[in-house]
């Protein structure tokens, strides 16, 4: 049976997906057992509460994926592509050395490289697909605020 071009898309986002979730499950490996440690760290009164943090990465992976699909689909492997896989290495990057390592200075200037990643992305993003840019925004959000919260605690720590 021929895959159909339309069923190769569609199997294309799951890929993507699956290329997140992956990143995902690799970071949330290294921070197994992390939730009394990041308790018992000095965190600021604008730290959120630790059950906040499940369901927003969620969604913002969800984004990340179709965000990258999204921008698979407007013809070939492109530079936005290439910045789109650079942010997300740096992102499974991040959770073992603030957890697992416990080396906060570094994981804050391995934020801010993830953080410029983000923003090489969106923009290399824009002019391929739009609503891939757009959707990566939240997620640059979320990194600037988990960019200062990083920096806090280890200021605190």
């Amino acid at each position: 049976m021929a895959v159909t071009t339309t069923s190769r898309r569609w199997l294309a986002l799951v890929v993507f997906l699956l290329a997140v979730a992956l990143a995902a499950v690799a970071g949330s490996l290294a921070a197994t057992g992390s939730a009394a440690e990041y308790l018992s760290l000095e965190r600021p009164s604008w730290a959120p509460p630790q059950q906040l943090f499940g369901p927003v990465w969620t969604a913002l992976y969800i984004m990340i994926g179709v965000a990258g699909w999204l921008t698979w689909t407007a013809g070939r492997w492109s530079p936005a592509l290439t910045a789109w896989v650079v942010q997300l290495v740096l992102n499974a990057a991040w959770t073992p050395l603030f957890f697992a390592a416990g080396r906060y200075g570094l994981a804050f200037a391995e934020i801010c490289l993830m953080w410029v990643a983000i923003v090489v992305t969106v923009v290399l993003m824009w002019p391929v697909k739009r609503l891939a840019a757009l959707l990566m925004l939240p997620y640059l959000a979320w990194v600037s605020y988990a960019g200062a919260l990083n920096f806090a605690i280890w200021q605190l720590n």
